[in-house]
């Protein structure tokens, strides 16, 4: 039988796919981010205590070199990620804030004394 071949899968479009779904929805960014720290916490500490001799400079520079580099990489990613959820945040605020200036004028709010009850 003649199957149709089959499209091979495309690591490039894939991850940039599964990057903008995080970047775009915040509750997968801030479980991402979650993530990310406890797993560089766990290998914080197993670094410092069980993987310690593994991980000795001296006798395994690169092992030492490659494992603190992922630990870096897990936290500038989160951290990274945290900014950019700070940035989205203050502008959805001021869009918000906008939109409420547009709809609200004139800065009265409900059951406060208008600018002609003053005078």
């Amino acid at each position: 039988m003649d199957e149709p071949p089959q499209k091979p899968l495309r690591t490039v479009s894939f991850v940039v796919h599964a990057t903008r779904g995080v970047i775009r929805d915040p509750n997968v960014r801030r479980k991402t981010m979650f993530i990310l720290l406890v797993v560089a916490l766990l290998l914080l500490f197993l670094g410092s205590t069980f993987l310690a001799a593994t991980l000795n400079p001296r006798q395994h520079p690169g092992w030492f070199i490659f494992f603190w580099f992922v630990c870096a990489w897990l936290t500038l990613t989160a951290l990274f990620l945290a900014v950019f959820d700070m940035v989205v945040i203050r502008l959805q605020g001021r869009k918000a804030e906008r939109r409420l200036r547009e709809k609200f004028p004139d800065n009265a709010t409900p059951g406060s004394p208008s600018a002609h009850d003053r005078e």
